[in-house]
Protein backbone atom coordinates (compact mmCIF):
# COMPACT_ATOMS: atom_id res chain seq x y z
CA UNK A 1 0.00 0.00 0.00
CA UNK A 2 1.88 3.53 -0.96
CA UNK A 3 2.34 5.93 1.58
CA UNK A 4 -0.63 8.04 -0.11
CA UNK A 5 -3.01 5.71 0.34
CA UNK A 6 -2.14 5.17 4.26
CA UNK A 7 -2.16 9.22 4.80
CA UNK A 8 -5.60 9.08 3.34
CA UNK A 9 -7.13 5.73 5.36
CA UNK A 10 -5.79 7.40 8.68
CA UNK A 11 -7.37 10.59 7.29
CA UNK A 12 -11.08 9.39 7.16
CA UNK A 13 -13.06 9.16 10.44
CA UNK A 14 -15.69 7.39 8.62
CA UNK A 15 -15.47 3.91 7.96
CA UNK A 16 -18.30 4.21 4.99
CA UNK A 17 -20.87 7.06 3.77
CA UNK A 18 -23.45 5.96 1.38
CA UNK A 19 -25.56 8.38 -0.32
CA UNK A 20 -28.48 8.01 -2.08
CA UNK A 21 -27.21 4.32 -3.37
CA UNK A 22 -29.31 2.98 -6.21
CA UNK A 23 -28.39 -0.74 -7.72
CA UNK A 24 -30.61 -1.99 -10.16
CA UNK A 25 -29.72 -4.95 -12.44
CA UNK A 26 -30.12 -5.40 -16.24
CA UNK A 27 -33.54 -7.00 -15.97
CA UNK A 28 -35.14 -4.16 -14.22
CA UNK A 29 -34.61 -5.88 -10.81
CA UNK A 30 -34.08 -3.02 -8.35
CA UNK A 31 -32.56 -4.72 -5.37
CA UNK A 32 -31.12 -1.38 -3.52
CA UNK A 33 -33.35 1.79 -2.99
CA UNK A 34 -31.79 5.11 -1.88
CA UNK A 35 -29.22 3.70 1.19
CA UNK A 36 -28.17 6.66 3.31
CA UNK A 37 -25.59 5.41 5.83
CA UNK A 38 -22.62 7.21 7.99
CA UNK A 39 -20.33 4.24 9.41
CA UNK A 40 -17.85 5.67 12.10
CA UNK A 41 -14.55 4.16 13.14
CA UNK A 42 -14.71 1.12 15.33
CA UNK A 43 -18.64 1.03 14.97
CA UNK A 44 -20.03 -2.47 15.05
CA UNK A 45 -22.97 -1.96 12.47
CA UNK A 46 -25.38 -4.69 11.06
CA UNK A 47 -28.01 -5.25 8.08
CA UNK A 48 -31.07 -6.90 9.39
CA UNK A 49 -33.52 -8.64 7.20
CA UNK A 50 -34.88 -11.68 5.79
CA UNK A 51 -33.71 -13.14 2.63
CA UNK A 52 -33.79 -11.01 -0.24
CA UNK A 53 -34.37 -8.11 1.44
CA UNK A 54 -30.87 -6.52 -0.46
CA UNK A 55 -28.17 -7.33 2.36
CA UNK A 56 -26.26 -8.78 -0.40
CA UNK A 57 -26.64 -6.53 -2.90
CA UNK A 58 -25.56 -3.46 -0.77
CA UNK A 59 -22.64 -5.17 0.98
CA UNK A 60 -21.32 -5.78 -2.76
CA UNK A 61 -21.69 -2.66 -3.70
CA UNK A 62 -19.19 -1.49 -0.54
CA UNK A 63 -16.43 -3.81 -1.28
CA UNK A 64 -16.51 -2.79 -4.86
CA UNK A 65 -18.11 -6.25 -6.61
CA UNK A 66 -21.03 -4.54 -8.19
CA UNK A 67 -21.17 -1.21 -8.75
CA UNK A 68 -24.54 1.34 -7.70
CA UNK A 69 -26.68 2.60 -10.75
CA UNK A 70 -26.85 5.94 -8.50
CA UNK A 71 -26.02 7.49 -5.53
CA UNK A 72 -22.18 7.21 -4.13
CA UNK A 73 -20.10 5.48 -1.68
CA UNK A 74 -17.06 6.29 0.57
CA UNK A 75 -15.41 3.58 2.12
CA UNK A 76 -12.13 4.20 4.08
CA UNK A 77 -12.09 7.41 2.54
CA UNK A 78 -11.40 5.83 -1.15
CA UNK A 79 -14.53 5.77 -4.14
CA UNK A 80 -15.59 2.84 -4.63
CA UNK A 81 -16.12 3.78 -8.08
CA UNK A 82 -12.80 5.82 -8.87
CA UNK A 83 -10.51 4.30 -6.71
CA UNK A 84 -11.42 0.29 -5.86
CA UNK A 85 -8.52 -1.46 -5.65
CA UNK A 86 -7.71 0.77 -2.62
CA UNK A 87 -11.07 0.19 -1.14
CA UNK A 88 -10.37 -3.61 -1.49
CA UNK A 89 -7.28 -3.17 0.06
CA UNK A 90 -8.21 -1.44 2.99
CA UNK A 91 -11.59 -4.13 3.67
CA UNK A 92 -11.30 -7.25 4.55
CA UNK A 93 -14.19 -9.05 3.27
CA UNK A 94 -15.91 -13.05 4.68
CA UNK A 95 -18.66 -13.80 1.88
CA UNK A 96 -21.52 -16.15 2.95
CA UNK A 97 -19.89 -19.15 1.79
CA UNK A 98 -16.56 -20.58 3.18
CA UNK A 99 -13.71 -19.53 0.52
CA UNK A 100 -10.80 -21.98 2.04
CA UNK A 101 -9.07 -24.30 -0.30
CA UNK A 102 -9.29 -27.72 0.76
CA UNK A 103 -6.09 -28.74 -0.30
CA UNK A 104 -3.63 -26.77 1.52
CA UNK A 105 -3.46 -26.60 5.49
CA UNK A 106 -5.03 -24.20 7.97
CA UNK A 107 -1.31 -22.58 7.87
CA UNK A 108 -1.47 -22.78 4.06
CA UNK A 109 -4.45 -20.80 3.43
CA UNK A 110 -3.54 -18.04 5.67
CA UNK A 111 0.02 -17.75 3.74
CA UNK A 112 -1.80 -17.62 0.33
CA UNK A 113 -4.46 -14.74 1.75
CA UNK A 114 -1.22 -12.93 2.68
CA UNK A 115 0.52 -13.54 -0.86
CA UNK A 116 -2.50 -11.80 -2.63
CA UNK A 117 -3.01 -8.90 0.28
CA UNK A 118 0.78 -8.21 -0.15
CA UNK A 119 1.44 -8.71 3.57
CA UNK A 120 5.47 -8.25 3.94
CA UNK A 121 7.44 -11.52 3.87
CA UNK A 122 9.88 -10.45 6.60
CA UNK A 123 6.08 -10.42 8.94
CA UNK A 124 4.37 -13.48 7.41
CA UNK A 125 4.97 -16.04 9.69
CA UNK A 126 4.02 -14.13 13.08
CA UNK A 127 1.16 -12.75 11.35
CA UNK A 128 0.19 -16.13 10.33
CA UNK A 129 0.69 -17.51 13.48
CA UNK A 130 -1.07 -14.62 15.60
CA UNK A 131 -3.86 -15.32 13.55
CA UNK A 132 -4.24 -19.08 13.81
CA UNK A 133 -4.16 -18.25 17.39
CA UNK A 134 -6.99 -15.42 17.35
CA UNK A 135 -9.45 -18.15 15.47
CA UNK A 136 -8.42 -21.10 17.55
CA UNK A 137 -6.98 -23.22 15.35
CA UNK A 138 -3.45 -23.43 16.27
CA UNK A 139 -3.38 -26.95 17.15
CA UNK A 140 -4.68 -27.71 13.55
CA UNK A 141 -2.65 -25.05 11.90
CA UNK A 142 -0.74 -27.77 9.64
CA UNK A 143 -4.43 -30.08 8.96
CA UNK A 144 -6.29 -30.04 5.91
CA UNK A 145 -9.34 -28.31 6.65
CA UNK A 146 -11.40 -31.04 4.73
CA UNK A 147 -11.81 -32.40 8.07
CA UNK A 148 -12.82 -29.26 9.78
CA UNK A 149 -16.60 -28.24 11.09
CA UNK A 150 -18.29 -25.96 9.11
CA UNK A 151 -17.08 -23.76 12.23
CA UNK A 152 -13.60 -23.85 12.38
CA UNK A 153 -13.78 -23.07 8.47
CA UNK A 154 -15.76 -20.06 9.15
CA UNK A 155 -13.10 -19.16 11.05
CA UNK A 156 -10.35 -20.08 9.08
CA UNK A 157 -12.33 -17.66 6.72
CA UNK A 158 -11.94 -14.82 9.14
CA UNK A 159 -8.09 -15.48 9.80
CA UNK A 160 -7.70 -14.89 5.83
CA UNK A 161 -10.09 -11.52 5.81
CA UNK A 162 -7.54 -10.35 8.63
CA UNK A 163 -4.33 -11.14 6.95
CA UNK A 164 -3.28 -7.31 6.05
CA UNK A 165 -5.08 -6.03 9.06
CA UNK A 166 -7.66 -3.72 7.38
CA UNK A 167 -9.58 -1.30 9.33
CA UNK A 168 -12.82 -2.60 8.14
CA UNK A 169 -14.07 -5.87 7.66
CA UNK A 170 -18.04 -7.02 6.16
CA UNK A 171 -19.39 -10.28 7.34
CA UNK A 172 -22.19 -11.28 5.31
CA UNK A 173 -24.36 -13.76 7.04
CA UNK A 174 -21.03 -15.25 8.40
CA UNK A 175 -23.32 -17.37 10.97
CA UNK A 176 -25.90 -18.96 8.60
CA UNK A 177 -25.96 -22.85 9.05
CA UNK A 178 -23.76 -23.18 11.99
CA UNK A 179 -25.02 -24.96 14.99
CA UNK A 180 -25.64 -22.22 18.42
CA UNK A 181 -22.29 -23.35 19.69
CA UNK A 182 -20.18 -22.42 16.91
CA UNK A 183 -22.24 -19.73 15.88
CA UNK A 184 -21.44 -18.22 20.01
CA UNK A 185 -17.88 -19.43 19.07
CA UNK A 186 -17.49 -16.77 16.21
CA UNK A 187 -19.29 -14.57 18.20
CA UNK A 188 -16.66 -13.86 20.38
CA UNK A 189 -14.12 -13.74 17.79
CA UNK A 190 -16.10 -11.18 16.31
CA UNK A 191 -16.22 -8.60 19.35
CA UNK A 192 -12.53 -9.69 19.84
CA UNK A 193 -11.56 -7.87 16.60
CA UNK A 194 -14.06 -4.87 16.94
CA UNK A 195 -12.59 -4.37 20.34
CA UNK A 196 -9.19 -3.95 19.00
CA UNK A 197 -10.65 -1.24 17.18
CA UNK A 198 -11.40 -2.57 13.96
CA UNK A 199 -14.84 -1.65 12.08
CA UNK A 200 -17.06 -4.60 11.69
CA UNK A 201 -20.19 -4.35 8.83
CA UNK A 202 -22.73 -7.34 9.86
CA UNK A 203 -25.47 -8.75 7.55
CA UNK A 204 -27.84 -10.70 9.61
CA UNK A 205 -31.57 -12.12 9.49
CA UNK A 206 -31.41 -13.34 13.09
CA UNK A 207 -32.58 -10.74 15.09
CA UNK A 208 -30.29 -11.72 18.55
CA UNK A 209 -27.48 -11.83 16.75
CA UNK A 210 -27.84 -8.41 15.77
CA UNK A 211 -28.64 -7.42 19.18
CA UNK A 212 -25.44 -9.31 20.55
CA UNK A 213 -22.87 -7.96 18.31
CA UNK A 214 -23.81 -4.53 16.89
CA UNK A 215 -23.77 -0.87 18.46
CA UNK A 216 -26.88 -0.04 15.58
CA UNK A 217 -28.46 -1.65 13.14
CA UNK A 218 -30.59 -0.92 10.00
CA UNK A 219 -33.56 -2.56 9.45
CA UNK A 220 -33.76 -3.38 5.68
CA UNK A 221 -36.90 -4.51 3.35
CA UNK A 222 -37.03 -4.25 -0.22
CA UNK A 223 -33.98 -2.94 -0.79
CA UNK A 224 -34.50 0.08 1.39
CA UNK A 225 -33.63 1.17 4.92
CA UNK A 226 -36.42 1.42 7.24
CA UNK A 227 -35.04 1.96 10.13
CA UNK A 228 -31.90 2.76 12.10
CA UNK A 229 -31.36 2.50 15.85
CA UNK A 230 -29.24 0.71 18.55
CA UNK A 231 -30.72 -3.27 19.16
CA UNK A 232 -32.82 -2.20 22.64
CA UNK A 233 -34.30 0.52 20.75
CA UNK A 234 -35.63 -1.45 17.57
CA UNK A 235 -37.01 -3.95 20.13
CA UNK A 236 -38.60 -1.41 21.98
CA UNK A 237 -41.03 -0.51 19.01
CA UNK A 238 -42.17 -4.09 19.77
CA UNK A 239 -43.32 -2.99 23.05
CA UNK A 240 -41.56 -5.73 25.03
CA UNK A 241 -41.58 -9.64 25.31
CA UNK A 242 -44.05 -11.30 23.29
CA UNK A 243 -46.94 -13.15 25.28
CA UNK A 244 -48.15 -15.84 23.04
CA UNK A 245 -51.61 -17.91 23.98
CA UNK A 246 -52.72 -20.90 21.80
CA UNK A 247 -56.49 -21.79 21.65
CA UNK A 248 -57.56 -25.29 21.61
CA UNK A 249 -60.26 -24.38 19.21
CA UNK A 250 -58.18 -21.38 17.30
CA UNK A 251 -60.84 -20.62 14.67
CA UNK A 252 -61.40 -16.81 13.71
CA UNK A 253 -64.59 -16.19 15.63
CA UNK A 254 -62.21 -17.33 19.01
CA UNK A 255 -59.96 -15.75 18.26
CA UNK A 256 -61.16 -12.05 17.67
CA UNK A 257 -63.62 -13.45 21.27
CA UNK A 258 -60.17 -14.06 22.78
CA UNK A 259 -58.48 -10.61 22.19
CA UNK A 260 -61.66 -8.85 23.38
CA UNK A 261 -61.20 -10.77 26.67
CA UNK A 262 -57.14 -9.84 27.20
CA UNK A 263 -58.50 -5.74 26.08
CA UNK A 264 -60.93 -6.24 28.58
CA UNK A 265 -59.11 -8.08 31.22
CA UNK A 266 -57.25 -4.30 32.08
CA UNK A 267 -54.16 -6.14 32.12
CA UNK A 268 -52.77 -5.20 29.26
CA UNK A 269 -54.82 -1.71 28.15
CA UNK A 270 -51.92 0.08 26.65
CA UNK A 271 -50.15 -2.77 24.41
CA UNK A 272 -50.21 -4.43 21.65
CA UNK A 273 -52.85 -7.11 20.89
CA UNK A 274 -53.02 -9.35 18.02
CA UNK A 275 -54.37 -12.51 16.56
CA UNK A 276 -52.78 -15.46 15.30
CA UNK A 277 -52.95 -18.61 13.67
CA UNK A 278 -52.92 -20.56 17.16
CA UNK A 279 -54.52 -17.90 19.28
CA UNK A 280 -53.54 -14.52 20.32
CA UNK A 281 -50.55 -12.59 21.12
CA UNK A 282 -49.27 -9.99 23.21
CA UNK A 283 -46.39 -7.19 23.19
CA UNK A 284 -45.83 -6.15 26.50
CA UNK A 285 -43.29 -5.37 29.28
CA UNK A 286 -45.65 -6.87 31.33
CA UNK A 287 -45.98 -10.07 29.68
CA UNK A 288 -44.04 -12.21 31.90
CA UNK A 289 -45.57 -10.39 35.36
CA UNK A 290 -49.27 -10.80 33.95
CA UNK A 291 -49.25 -13.40 32.13
CA UNK A 292 -50.90 -16.03 35.33
CA UNK A 293 -53.55 -13.89 35.71
CA UNK A 294 -54.28 -13.05 32.18
CA UNK A 295 -54.66 -17.31 32.02
CA UNK A 296 -57.07 -17.20 34.57
CA UNK A 297 -59.15 -14.66 32.55
CA UNK A 298 -58.94 -16.52 29.47
CA UNK A 299 -60.44 -19.79 31.36
CA UNK A 300 -63.54 -17.73 33.29
CA UNK A 301 -64.66 -16.64 30.06
CA UNK A 302 -64.73 -20.51 28.94
CA UNK A 303 -61.08 -20.66 26.51
CA UNK A 304 -59.40 -23.76 26.91
CA UNK A 305 -55.47 -22.86 26.83
CA UNK A 306 -53.37 -25.38 25.35
CA UNK A 307 -49.74 -23.22 25.45
CA UNK A 308 -48.45 -20.64 26.89
CA UNK A 309 -45.36 -19.05 26.01
CA UNK A 310 -43.27 -15.74 26.91
CA UNK A 311 -39.93 -15.28 24.78
CA UNK A 312 -38.45 -12.37 23.55
CA UNK A 313 -39.05 -9.93 20.53
CA UNK A 314 -37.96 -11.59 17.09
CA UNK A 315 -36.89 -10.45 13.48
CA UNK A 316 -41.00 -11.11 12.52
CA UNK A 317 -41.69 -9.25 15.19
CA UNK A 318 -39.68 -6.21 14.86
CA UNK A 319 -40.93 -6.10 11.13
CA UNK A 320 -44.60 -6.04 12.10
CA UNK A 321 -44.12 -3.25 14.23
CA UNK A 322 -42.08 -1.31 11.89
CA UNK A 323 -43.89 -2.11 8.80
CA UNK A 324 -46.74 -3.87 9.64
CA UNK A 325 -45.94 -7.58 8.01
CA UNK A 326 -43.82 -10.13 9.26
CA UNK A 327 -40.46 -11.12 7.73
CA UNK A 328 -42.17 -13.97 6.29
CA UNK A 329 -44.30 -11.84 4.04
CA UNK A 330 -41.40 -10.00 3.04
CA UNK A 331 -41.71 -10.29 -1.01
CA UNK A 332 -38.28 -8.31 -1.53
CA UNK A 333 -36.49 -9.40 -4.83
CA UNK A 334 -33.83 -11.75 -3.71
CA UNK A 335 -30.32 -10.50 -4.27
CA UNK A 336 -29.16 -11.82 -7.71
CA UNK A 337 -25.87 -14.52 -7.72
CA UNK A 338 -22.18 -13.45 -7.88
CA UNK A 339 -19.73 -16.49 -8.64
CA UNK A 340 -16.99 -13.51 -8.86
CA UNK A 341 -17.23 -12.82 -5.28
CA UNK A 342 -14.12 -14.16 -3.67
CA UNK A 343 -11.86 -13.43 -6.82
CA UNK A 344 -13.01 -9.79 -7.27
CA UNK A 345 -12.14 -9.42 -3.79
CA UNK A 346 -8.98 -10.77 -3.89
CA UNK A 347 -7.45 -8.72 -6.68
Amino acid sequence: MSAETTERRKASSTAITARNVELTYSDGTRAVRDIDLDIPQGEFFGFLGPNGAGKTTAIKTFVTLLQPTAGSVTVNGFDVGEDPRAVRSSIGYMAQETSVDEELTARENIQYACEIYGVPRSGRVERIDDLLALVDLADVADKQPSGFSGGMKKRLDVATALVHEPPLVFLDEPTTGLDPRARLCLWEHFREINEQGTTMFLTTQYLEEADELCDRLSVIQNGQLIATDSPNALKSQVGGDILGITLEDPTAEQRAHAQRVVRESGLFEEDTIEPTDEGVAIASEHARREGTDLLVALREAGFTVTGFDVRSPTLDDVFLAITGETASEETADEDQPDDTVQTAVSR
